[in-house]
């Protein structure tokens, strides 16, 4: 009998979630779910999680050290950068067009304003939830220019490992550790490169094991997500605004898919299939550090990216790479101008560019975090202040689902960078799929 594909059961998973989650909600178990659903979906982030941290230190400690040769990583670590930048540049640009073209604010009625209004007034836990992205914000805009780059460079290495937020100051100390590997003499070097090799294979065998669990982590996911979902009249009225983000999530797929086939050389099937259960988690969780570690897994066995490039792309990625959470910045911005009467400006329209690419790359990759940097998009091109309460909450109504996708789309595009700078180095092979399961018998 022939096995069920991962992707395919994640995906059986997701849908039976919904449906489980809408029957129980509508019978009245919405505490069932939470309760008795819900736990499971927590534990699959908490495992994701658990291994982030340690998978990045120690492949890419090990893609560091088998480069033998620091002007490759440098070449490698520029064309990153650059084609990061480059992506998030087209991600934005699509999103201008499409909010500018649609026009979403312009279908959001006083009526449904006043609605928001109120229901965020009358319920004391948004409003704090609120005033604290309201704060964050703040705190991020009072930042100075050089910040970003000295928050890079960790000041207690031990707790920065100890949180999957630091994930920059953790790449910066083990990209430091490796590059001092290639620097000693190999004889030396070697006991310590030989541990950090047999520790990628165990960890990646960590990997395999928690997506043996994927499928009903993500159905407790979708479960809980839909009992959580107490105002869908608000998703309805907000559908223009959430179905531009989608569009455009859609073309940026597209382009990527268009990368693939005419740059890589590979069809967009090939590459669908072999980053969907990456795409699939990405989805159900909501952030790009909790799917790191299934994200690496595919790019590597599935997509034939070398370990050298795809253990410094993908968390580099996962960290500065918000394609999707720039394309929602700047329709969110646009459409909250727009729904709320501020007319912007050919000037105003640049700097939510600017602002918003900037943004993109200072973003944490857990939930929610776009919210912050939206908040500081809008504050760069002097939006009324008596009004951004009222715009952020419009977003909240539907930025659960919307932090789905687009979340969706980052890992996608970690996942096409990692295959450009691949291909564009030479360390792009056929894929060599290792089953979940490999070894467990042996080991009984």
């Amino acid at each position: 009998m022939k096995k069920v594909a991962l992707h395919w059961k994640i995906l059986i998973g997701m849908v039976l979630g919904f449906l489980v989650g809408f029957v129980l909600t509508k019978m009245g178990y919405t505490n069932f779910v939470k309760d008795w659903i819900g736990p499971f979906g927590t534990i699959f982030i908490r495992l994701l999680k658990m291994i982030a941290i340690p998978l990045i230190i120690v492949s890419l400690i090990k893609g560091v050290s088998d480069l033998e040769d620091i002007s490759k990583f440098s070449k490698m670590g520029i064309r990153t950068i650059v084609i990061y930048v480059l992506t998030t540049l087209v991600a934005i640009t699509i999103g201008l067009t499409l909010v500018n073209i649609v026009k979403p604010g312009e279908k959001i009625s006083e009526e449904t304003i006043k609605e928001l209004k109120a229901d965020i007034s009358n319920d004391k836990e948004k409003q704090k939830n609120l005033d604290k992205k309201l704060e964050d914000a703040e705190k991020q805009a009072k930042k100075g220019p050089l910040q970003p780059l000295v928050d890079i460079v960790p000041d207690n290495v031990v707790k920065a490992m100890s949180d999957n937020g630091s994930m920059l100051k953790v790449i910066f100390f083990v990209i430091f550790l490796g590059i001092c590997m290639i620097l000693i003499d190999k004889e030396k070097a070697k006991p310590l490169k030989n541990i950090f090799d047999a520790l990628n294979d165990v960890i990646m065998k960590m990997v395999d094991l928690i997506m043996l669990f994927a499928p009903i982590g993500v159905f407790a996911l979708m479960a809980r997500l839909v009992a959580e979902t107490s105002r869908p009249d608000l998703l309805i009225g907000l559908l223009w605004y959430a179905g531009t983000v989608i569009a455009g999530l859609i073309v940026m797929i597209l382009f990527y898919f268009i990368i693939v086939y005419f740059y890589i050389g590979k069809s967009p099937k090939f590459f669908f299939k072999g980053i969907s259960p990456a795409q699939l988690v990405a989805f159900s969780t909501s952030s790009s550090a909790a799917t790191l570690p299934v994200t690496m897994e595919r790019v590597e066995e599935h997509l034939g990216v070398d370990e050298e490039v795809s253990s410094f792309v993908l968390p580099v990625g996962a960290t500065i790479n918000m394609d999707g959470t720039s394309l929602y910045q700047a329709v969110a911005a646009v459409f909250i101008c727009q729904a709320l009467g501020v007319e912007l400006t050919i000037g105003m329209t640049v700097t939510i560019l600017a602002t918003a690419l900037l943004a993109s790359i200072g973003s944490a990759a857990v939930p929610g975090a776009g919210v912050i940097m939206l908040i500081i998009v809008l504050e760069s091109i002097n939006f009324p202040s008596e009004l951004l309460g009222t715009g952020i909450a419009m977003i909240l109504a539907v930025d659960r689902p919307l932090d789905m996708c687009r979340t969706m789309v980052n890992v996608t595009g970690d996942a096409t960078v990692s295959m450009l700078v691949a291909k564009s180095t030479d360390n792009l092979h056929e894929p060599n799929p290792k089953n979940l399961d490999d070894h467990y018998q042996a080991a009984n």
